[in-house]
């Protein structure tokens, strides 16, 4: 007779919650499995494949290396080309060496963090930021405090959010820039201020730069031009369009590149080796033309979305500067929570969408990759379908 094992779990659990977005993508595959057709926007990532050459580059890598183990800290090849592509196209001259090629961004922040954070640490974020850091702190058995902003900051934390904020417990800050789910961005000169004010406190600074790539106003910037304290985590997944070859990187101080070292080295001995090898054909001319033409598609979506949104009735307090969400709040369709909406919306096959963001769940984050021809048609049926039900008396 098969027994139930006595088995403990972790007393971290009762405080990690499901990545929601996931479980909305498991119920739109169901219904696709049904025949149900489904407009994606509930994942963070391009509607791009990998460019050409990328794909070249792995297929190569496959058929001619022998494909083991590499460096913890990834390939030599590749570290140098993040390093040029910091110095041509942001002019951040930020050395080889203190560049570690991780398991994807989230990889990147768990090792960041497992260096950075201990038992009782606390961290502040923004409120909405995205829900999973919370959980890459709490992990490690920190205290993530996530401060409420609105539009009036664009939805960012200020230097003086930070200082007022920081107590006794207070470790350090994480900051995102363009931020996922608002798109915002944070003015050069305020986070230069917020870098400052951390640096005075002794405190880090772990900057989330993922969507650098994907500015739509102004110029890309990073931290590292005016820091070398500060940790910065990117990715291939999203300018690059690689989200599941699971590749990033972390900048790190040079004082913690070993330390980070030795955690990757037990945690995941290293990235993927076809991946770091394809990811060399990234930064070739032709593969960067061709990312920004995508660019450029993105912010022509983001051009139709957010006024197509508000003539629906979405509050839409801000447009995007980067990065492909718009913050829009969804007040006039639902009167409990993003879930239900996005439910209701789902059961309409319309559109798989919704993000739970923590303590902001008036607020429903959409996505625009997909917008095609198909969704601008899928607009107007929304919008006709929104005149004869709501979600809220459903």
């Amino acid at each position: 007779m098969k027994r139930e094992a006595n088995l403990i779990l972790a007393a971290r659990m009762a405080e990690i919650e499901p990545f929601h977005v996931m479980d909305v993508q498991n119920r739109a595959h169901e219904l696709e499995a049904a025949g149900r057709r489904i407009v994606h926007m509930e994942i963070g990532q391009p509607d791009f494949p990998a460019p050409p050459l990328v794909a070249d580059a792995a297929i190569e890598a496959i058929r001619s290396r022998r494909l083991g183990y590499t460096d913890s800290v990834g390939i030599p090849q590749l570290r140098q080309a993040i390093s040029d592509h910091y110095r041509e196209r942001l002019g951040a001259s930020v050395p080889s060496s203190r560049i570690v090629i991780t398991a994807g961004a989230s990889g990147a922040f768990l090792l960041a963090l497992g260096a950075l954070v201990n038992p009782g640490d606390e961290v502040l974020m923004p409120d909405p930021c995205y829900p999973c850091n919370r959980h890459f702190v709490r992990l490690f058995e920190g205290r993530p405090r996530a401060i409420p902003v609105d539009e009036t900051r664009s939805y960012q934390l200020t230097a003086a959010d930070v200082s007022s904020n920081w107590s006794e417990a207070t470790r350090g800050v994480l900051l995102a820039s363009p931020s996922n789910p608002t798109g915002t961005s944070i003015p050069r000169e305020e986070l230069r201020a917020i870098v400052e004010s951390v640096r005075r406190l002794g405190g880090f600074v772990l900057m989330d730069e993922i969507y650098q790539g994907l500015v739509y106003d102004g110029e890309a910037s990073t931290a590292l031009d005016f820091a070398d304290d500060v940790f910065v985590v990117n990715s291939f997944s999203k300018y690059f369009c690689m989200t599941g070859w699971r590749l990033g990187w972390i900048v790190a101080p040079e004082s913690h590149v070993r330390e980070i070292e030795k955690l990757a080295q037990n945690a995941f001995i290293c990235p993927s080796a076809p991946a770091q090898y394809a990811a060399l054909a990234a930064f070739l001319p032709e593969t960067l033309a061709v990312l920004e033409q995508r660019r450029a598609e993105f912010r022509r979506r983001r051009d139709f979305m957010v006024p197509a949104l508000r003539r629906l009735g979405f509050r839409v307090p801000l447009m995007p500067q980067g990065a492909f969400y718009i913050y829009a709040g969804c007040e006039e369709f639902a009167d409990d929570s993003v879930i239900s909406f996005a439910a209701h919306v789902l059961s309409m096959a319309y559109t798989s969408k919704g993000d739970l963001v923590h303590a902001f769940d008036e607020m429903v984050r959409s996505k625009w990759p997909l917008l095609s021809r198909a969704c601008r048609g899928d607009c107007g049926r929304i919008s006709a379908r929104q005149r004869h039900t709501s979600p809220a008396r459903v």
